[in-house]
């Protein structure tokens, strides 16, 4: 499907998740599609993942799982519409591969692709000048490591290439690129025997995308990367062999300075300056807000989400988002399911919204696949010894 030029500039607006107004204190950033969930698991959950238990889609949410899942290798594969309710070519794609390597290690790849169709550009006097197909992509890797028996650790290094140009002529609309780091920590505890169930603790922490500006048309200056902090806590009620419901809360926070609040000539009334290095801008991000701590504690997002097991075969989830009013709006609930068969897992999701602003997601459902390669390769073995 093809769009005016005029429309990519509505679409961008979109990627920021919220639309300013003159109460709102919204922070933006670049590149911001590297925030949004990859996978139907944890869109079914309130999009949350950094301390629920670990699937192959641990590399999006905190690689550290990884050494505490049980399949020693595999792949996965998730396709999410994006403003479906609209169009119907954008679209963005994830593929993850991981690989436990013993007890004590384990490694990932990931790529995800945003892309926004085909767009045709046309001159102020609306005659046609050409098509453009913008779209952005990271490719990253992590390692993994265990440091004692219920707690690990992860670092995540990250490619970054957005090329949103729009072919007018600019010989500088060159595509830009950056590189980024995340930190990552889980932990897991043994079951726990209560009264009538055993339970688990569960805690997780992944400091994403630190990294330098992203510049676009090779300006000296740039655009903040969504260096995200993630937080969460969970517990599992395991009520036999069979049943296991799982309880989870997360907030995120961005560590990129507050917009401070300018007069008519941009000077300065209340706040700090947000002209700064992308280092410097990670500590002013606690203290910056132009409303104090009451403002600050209003840029913690929040999601609360569970997930019922039956057997490791079956799940059911549902989850809550909350975005403060001033700082994006965006309130939803999500449900979910996954269904396991043999060495796959499919799951879905599905996103209703709630508040003043609707989710580009809003009405849309998404879809995962997993594949467990060595459940694969042992089925093989099997259907081998059987003949």
């Amino acid at each position: 499907m093809k769009y005016n030029h005029i429309l990519l500039l509505i679409l961008l607006i979109s990627f920021k998740l919220t639309a300013q107004t003159n109460d709102s204190r919204v922070i933006t950033t670049a590149v911001p599609f590297m925030l949004i969930s990859s996978d139907a698991r944890g869109s079914g959950m309130g999009d949350m993942g950094v301390a629920t238990t670990p699937d192959a889609f641990s590399q999006f949410w905190n690689p550290s799982k990884y050494v505490l899942i049980d399949s020693k290798m595999g792949f996965a594969f998730s396709y999410t519409p994006y403003l479906s309710q609209l169009v119907n070519d954008i679209k963005i794609i994830n593929g993850t591969y991981y690989n436990k390597l013993n007890d004590r290690s384990a490694f990932g790849v990931s790529v995800k692709y945003f892309g926004l169709g085909d767009i045709d550009l046309t001159d102020f006097a609306g005659n046609y000048t050409g098509t453009v197909s913008p779209n952005e992509f990271y490719v990253d890797g992590s390692y993994a490591l265990k440091l004692s028996k219920a707690f690990s650790m992860g670092v995540t290094m990250r490619f970054i290439l957005s090329d949103l140009k729009l072919g007018t002529g600019n010989d500088d609309a060159t595509a830009a690129k950056s590189f980024a780091v995340d930190i990552s920590g889980y932990y897991q505890s043994d079951a726990i025997d209560f009264t009538d169930f055993q339970g688990r603790y569960r805690f997780g922490f992944n400091i994403q995308n630190l990294g330098p500006k992203i510049k676009y048309y090779k300006s000296d200056e740039g655009d903040f990367l969504p260096t995200n902090l993630k937080l969460g806590a969970g517990f599992d009620f395991i009520m036999d062999e069979y049943n296991t419901v799982g309880l989870t809360f997360e907030t995120n926070k961005l560590l990129v300075p507050t917009p401070p609040i300018r007069d008519a000539n941009g000077n300065i009334i209340k706040g700090k300056d947000d002209n700064v290095n992308w280092m410097t801008g990670i500590f002013q991000s606690f203290n910056d807000a132009p409303g104090g701590l009451s403002e600050e504690l209003k840029e913690f997002q929040w999601s609360l989400g569970t997930e019922y097991t039956y057997l490791d075969a079956f799940s059911l989830r549902a989850g809550y988002f909350h975005e403060s009013e001033i700082k994006g709006k965006r309130k939803y609930f999500t449900v979910g399911a996954g269904f396991k068969y043999n060495y796959m897992i499919i799951d879905l999701s599905y996103l209703f919204s709630m508040g003043k602003l609707r989710s580009p997601l809003d009405n849309t459902m998404r879809f995962s696949l997993t594949f467990n390669i060595d459940e694969f390769a042992k089925g093989g073995d099997t259907e081998k010894k059987d003949k």
